[in-house]
């Protein structure tokens, strides 16, 4: 995604304090589907007055205003996306990695929606071995 950090926050209705800023920021250019964890560690170092309970409220606020997704495929931690388009997930059984798949079929998936339902959200996850991970096995 290649955008201006602020103006993209700006156009979400979102204030782009110093860490709001960074951690959009971080996502955006990690695209590892960073957990808090991931977020803080690295941003601490640069921004020490930085809290976990600040990330907590800034991915909620980006989540809310649709700036990113939060996704619910690890048991342990929420991982976060800045690629906000309809796409689905990989995640590795070994490394725990998750990476990105395009979705060609995109009727398929409206297809199979019922007469009556709607629809909040898609995600579509694909479980596994990695290609790293399945060259060192």
């Amino acid at each position: 995604m290649d955008v201006n950090v602020k103006d993209y926050l700006i156009s979400r209705g979102i204030r782009p304090s110093v860490q709001r800023l960074a951690v959009m920021t971080y996502i955006l250019e990690n695209r590892i589907h960073p957990t808090v964890d991931d977020i803080f560690s690295a941003l601490n170092p640069n921004i020490p007055t930085l809290s976990k309970t600040t990330i907590y409220n800034t991915l909620d606020l980006l989540v809310e205003r649709g700036a990113i997704i939060v996704l619910d495929i690890d048991a342990k931690f929420k991982r976060y996306d800045g690629d906000t388009s309809l796409h689905a997930h990989f995640m590795c059984d070994s490394c725990h990695s998750v990476s990105d798949l395009e979705i060609k079929d995109t009727i398929f998936i409206q297809s199979n929606i019922p007469v009556g339902f709607t629809v909040r959200d898609v995600q579509l996850l694909y479980k596994g071995s990695c290609h790293r991970c399945s060259t060192e096995n």
